[in-house]
């Protein structure tokens, strides 16, 4: 049995790309009630929907990196300049 992050190469695009607007969408449904229930003046309002979107990509980027580490590993480590590789 195969163990995640041994890179065996098993990562549907499909389910990744599900899971990465289902956190983002998390992140703005969080704002939403956040700026509903506090009901803040529009420049409070402005930085909490801010606040929002960039939550949103971060929770993006957090949940595609961390598919794509469990599917194919961590990336090798970079050749030292000078080596032969």
């Amino acid at each position: 049995m195969t163990e995640p992050g041994d890179g065996r190469g098993d990562l549907s695009i499909g389910r990744l790309a599900v899971y990465a607007m289902g956190a983002a969408t998390a992140v703005l449904v969080l704002a939403t009630v956040i700026i509903l229930v506090l009901k803040p003046g529009p420049v409070l309002g402005l930085i909490v929907g801010l606040l929002g979107v960039a939550g949103a990509i971060a929770a993006m980027g957090y949940v595609s990196k961390r598919m794509t580490r469990n599917a194919y590993g961590r990336d090798p480590e970079d050749p030292k300049p000078g080596s032969d590789r």
